[in-house]
């Protein structure tokens, strides 16, 4: 068993136990996030960094074209 890191921006996201090391341009979903691992680095015999980055968030907008506060009779 490996302790994975996974780090975004300096931001420690979240500590795994996992036999599976993930591979550089793997794609990975961490809380309902998609991402893309940049690099690998192994810290110690079982402990690894793992740096990710991820998708870009899309802004929804509204698509109520009455306007917000009025409401359907």
């Amino acid at each position: 068993m490996y302790a994975i890191h996974y780090i975004e921006n300096k931001i420690e996201l979240l500590n795994v136990a996992s036999r599976i090391i993930p591979a550089v341009d793997e794609s990975v979903r961490i809380k309902g996030r998609n991402g893309k691992v940049i690099r690998v680095e192994k810290m110690s015999e079982t402990k690894y960094f793992v740096f990710v980055e991820f998708e870009k968030e899309v802004v929804k907008s509204n698509t109520n074209l009455r306007g917000i506060g009025k409401k359907r009779k």
